[in-house]
Formats: structure tokens, C-alpha cells, sequence
């Protein structure tokens, strides 16, 4: 894998300046986002009022988990704890729970409130939350559908975000010794590693099955540049979702993907370091960053980094710090003032030629690019159990 040691290292003082700062720009959010959430993006850097709906208020509520545990300020976790009875609410209403994502919803707000506090209301949400999400499970095919109503053939395909949203099932079979969950989990975790990984290592957003046969048909992109392009966030759900699928099954096959997902995503970095959103695009593009794809990647790298031998898992943590203190750097927000967010130049969805996208949240921050600089912060800094 690529060296980074060009870069300096994040040194004592200048993460716990970045943890300062992100601290306080969570803190300047307490009162105005405690009894609403984020929308998913900013618009000029700055967030609105959301209602609990979409797929990413679950990284507000985990931002502030986050923000508890590096700071112990118990602000932040009473604001976190305030908000689960709303996905109680969400998941036994089926409040816009019609996708496979209740990893990303439940995992950062209701499982971590459970980690943390023994919440049995969050609990209970997380454990339906695991239920919705094993309803999507299709046989034919192996794999957890996405979007869409179930076996429509216009959407009979998996994504690789999904990868984030299986570890609910795993941490569900654990709390409730019910394999199924664990079944479930692992079966599209094998049919997912089986085609979303291209000869190149890069990886397919998403793939298509025959909905009357389960076989496997084509990869293409929903938000990526073309369908054989690498999407940068795409590519670090990879590098993520392949790291947590190690700590739950221990399988090589896990592993070897993680290092190949990896390494494509390092490589592939300008030299600028900030991924523009998709990989098909290199030094000198006019096209917008995503700040997030690499907050992901990085948190994806100290989770391997736990498992890993000993000289592997010293450049997984070495090349995560140095890479985080770019990330800081440059997008890193500073001052609430400019943003009421943490992490600037992200990008939602971004138009291009082949792709159905509109644009937005372009050179924004978002929820999720938040959450995971967030989680980045607190790897770095002190032991820290993951809620994924």
C-alpha cells in the first residue's frame, strides 16, 4: 500500500486542538438540534430542522454519543438519550423504514445508546430496526435488497452501503442469541464480497439478480460517475464495511478484501489527498471533493488496525494519522460561525452523464461526513468501542 509518511503525524496537541474544536462546534448545534435533528446535508455550510426522517439522522444522535465520550460532557448524552424514543416512534410507526437502512438509522444512536447506558427503550428500537432490516432479505439471490418495493425487478440488487448496515444484524444475534440474525448477516456479506469486487479492486455501487432465479446479472452505479467507475464514498464503505465484517466473523476472505479495497482507495488519492468524489476523476479536476469518502476509509483502517499484526496495524494507525490531520486540515470545520458542522467539502450526490442523480449537498457538509470525522477523532485519541 501507498506510503504517506511525506505527511506529518497528528501530534498530541494538535488532536486534542481538532477534538476542542469539534466539541464545541457540536456544542454550539445543543440548542437548536436537541429536540429536532440535522437534515442530511447543509446548504452554505450551514444545517436546517429535519423531522426523524431519511436515512442519516442516526449520525446527529452518534455525533453526540461521540461528543460524550471524548469530552464526558453529559450534555451531549442527555441530548443523545432524549432522542431515542423518536426512533422508537420511527421503526414501530414505519416512518420512512421502507430500505435497508437501519444499520446507518439505529446503530450510532440507538445502539450506542444501549452500549452506553443500558438504554432498554433503544434497545428494543435497535432489536425492530434488526427485524425491518431482515425483511428485506431475498433468498433468491442471497442478499439484502436495497430500495424498492421487494422483488421488484427494477430494483432486485444490493449496494455496498449495505456493508455499514449488517453489523445491526450481528450485534442483534448477540444481544438476543437468535442465529438467524447472524445467517442473514453473513450471507449477504459472502454475496456482496462475490460481486461488488472488480479485477482492479475497485468496487460496483450496486449489483442486479434475476428476481425469478437469484443470479447474478450486473454491476452498476446509482451515484458514481458511470458504472465502471470507482464512487470514492462506495469504495470506502468498502474499506469499512470489509474491516467490521473481520471483527464479526474472522473470516481470510473478509481480510483479503479489506486489503484490496484498501489499497485502491490509497492509491487512488491525489496528491492533494481529499478524494474527489469519484476516483475516475485525478489531480487537476475541477469536480468536487468528498471529505467524507475519506473519514469513512480512515475509520475503516483503525478498525482493522485492532486486528491486524503487528507491522500491518502500525501502518494502518500511522497512515490514518497522518491522513486525519489533512483531514482536519483542510475541512475540518473550525469556528461555528462558518458551519454548524464538522466536516466541510463533502458531497451527497453529484450529477453526472451517466448517473440518475441530481445534484446535491455539493461541496457541503454532511451527516454522515460529521459522524465519521467524529469517530475518526475518538479512535485517535483513547480506546473506544465501536457501536457498529
Amino acid at each position: 500500500m501507498r506510503d504517506f509518511s511525506f505527511l506529518p503525524q497528528f501530534s498530541a496537541d494538535e488532536l486534542q486542538t481538532a477534538v476542542l474544536q469539534a466539541a464545541g462546534q457540536t456544542r454550539s448545534c445543543l440548542p437548536r438540534f436537541t429536540d429536532q435533528f440535522k437534515y442530511s446535508h447543509s446548504v452554505h455550510n450551514f444545517y436546517e430542522p429535519s423531522e426523524n426522517v431519511e436515512w442519516t439522522t442516526g449520525f446527529w444522535t452518534g455525533e453526540l454519543n461521540i461528543m460524550y465520550q471524548l469530552t464526558g460532557d453529559t450534555d451531549f448524552l442527555n441530548a443523545a438519550q432524549s432522542q431515542v424514543p423518536s426512533y422508537l416512534n420511527r421503526i414501530k410507526n414505519h416512518i420512512d423504514t421502507d430500505h435497508h437502512d437501519m444499520g446507518f438509522l439505529y446503530t450510532p444512536s440507538c445502539v450506542a445508546a444501549y452500549k452506553l447506558t443500558g438504554n432498554e427503550e433503544a434497545k428494543k428500537a435497535a432489536l425492530l430496526a434488526a427485524d425491518n432490516l431482515m425483511s428485506r432479505f431475498q433468498p433468491k439471490g442471497q442478499f439484502i435488497q436495497a430500495w424498492g418495493t421487494l422483488g421488484a425487478k427494477d430494483n432486485y440488487r444490493l449496494i455496498i452501503d449495505c456493508l455499514l448496515n449488517i453489523p445491526l444484524l450481528f450485534w442483534a444475534a448477540d444481544v438476543t442469541g437468535k442465529s438467524e440474525y447472524r445467517t442473514v448477516a453473513e450471507a449477504h456479506l459472502h454475496t456482496s464480497i462475490r460481486h461488488v469486487l472488480r479485477a482492479d479492486n475497485s468496487t460496483y455501487h450496486t449489483y442486479f439478480f434475476d428476481p425469478d432465479t437469484g443470479e447474478p446479472l450486473k454491476g452498476v452505479t446509482f451515484q458514481g460517475y458511470k458504472d465502471d467507475s470507482a464512487w470514492a464514498r462506495g469504495q470506502a464503505w468498502g474499506v469499512y464495511g470489509s474491516a467490521l465484517a473481520y471483527r464479526y466473523t474472522k473470516s481470510q476472505e473478509a481480510f483479503d478484501v479489506f486489503k484490496k479495497v484498501t489499497g485502491f482507495f490509497l492509491d487512488h488519492l491525489p496528491e492533494s489527498i481529499i478524494p474527489y468524489w469519484d476516483f475516475h476523476f485525478t489531480e487537476g479536476s475541477s469536480e468536487p471533493r468528498d471529505s467524507s469518502a475519506l473519514a469513512i476509509a480512515l475509520c475503516g483502517m483503525l478498525e482493522m488496525a485492532e486486528y491486524a499484526d503487528s507491522d500491518f496495524s502500525a501502518y494502518l494507525k500511522d497512515t490514518a494519522s497522518r491522513l486525519c490531520r489533512r483531514l482536519w486540515q483542510d475541512c475540518g470545520a473550525k469556528d461555528p460561525a462558518v458551519s454548524n458542522g464538522q466536516l466541510l467539502h463533502g458531497t451527497y450526490a453529484r450529477k453526472s452523464p451517466y448517473n440518475p442523480c441530481n445534484n446535491r449537498g455539493v461541496d457541503e457538509c454532511s451527516t454522515w461526513g460529521d459522524y465519521f470525522y467524529a469517530e475518526c477523532l475518538v479512535r485517535l485519541k483513547q480506546k473506544w468501542e465501536p457501536y457498529w
